[in-house]
């Protein structure tokens, strides 16, 4: 499972379901704005529960752009030092959209959403129901392209670390037979072959 940083722009949002990011492949990093003096029990509960993976970044200065410009800084550094990690940007300000597209372009991944729980990840691990969890596997497959598992064994083991290690072995069995149903999968034997939606 890649890393995940998780940079939250404080001043812009008051993060909802931070416990959601305790799983051990998430990084966060609050960014307070130099005149914020609290963050909620609730956010400093669940960045205590992190240990040392999660941190306060209190901005020393002032100005439009003071929080964000330190956002940037700090994207840039980590990109830099493990170009392989996934970057979120949790705020409303679509100032950053451009960093993010140019962080892009250079292979790197990163977004930038409203809401913690609007996180794929996150939005693919509180997936309850047996077709909204195939219908994220299918996304996530898709997205994959050529990277896509080979054999049953693997295939196996995405899912369940696509759900954060949540399932049981027939809960992921049941989602590889449905995905067998609608024709998205084909195993023969031990081998996996797809037919995506970007494929038909």
């Amino acid at each position: 499972m890649k890393k995940n940083y998780v940079l939250i722009d404080y001043e812009n949002v008051q993060p909802d379901a931070v416990e959601a990011l305790e799983a051990d492949h998430f990084n966060v990093l609050v960014f307070v704005g130099a005149n914020q003096s609290k963050v909620t029990y609730e956010v400093a509960s669940s960045l205590q529960r992190l240990g040392d993976r999660a941190s306060y970044i209190k901005i020393s200065g002032n100005g439009s752009n003071a929080l964000d410009f330190h956002i940037a800084y700090y994207i840039g550094k980590l990109a830099e030092k493990e170009p392989d990690s996934y970057f979120h940007i949790v705020s409303k300000d679509a100032g950053f959209d451009p960093l993010l597209q140019h962080l892009k372009s250079k292979k790197i991944l990163a977004g930038r959403v409203k809401a913690i729980s609007d996180l794929p990840i996150v939005k693919i691990a509180a997936s309850k129901s047996l077709p909204e969890r195939v219908s994220a596997v299918i996304s996530n497959l898709a997205q994959r392209k050529a990277s896509n598992p080979r054999t049953l064994k693997t295939l196996s083991s995405t899912i369940n670390a696509l759900f954060q290690k949540s399932l049981s072995q027939v809960e992921i069995d049941s989602i590889i037979t449905e995905l067998t149903k609608k024709g998205v999968v084909t195993v023969n034997q031990t081998k996996v072959s797809y037919a995506l939606p970007s494929e038909l």
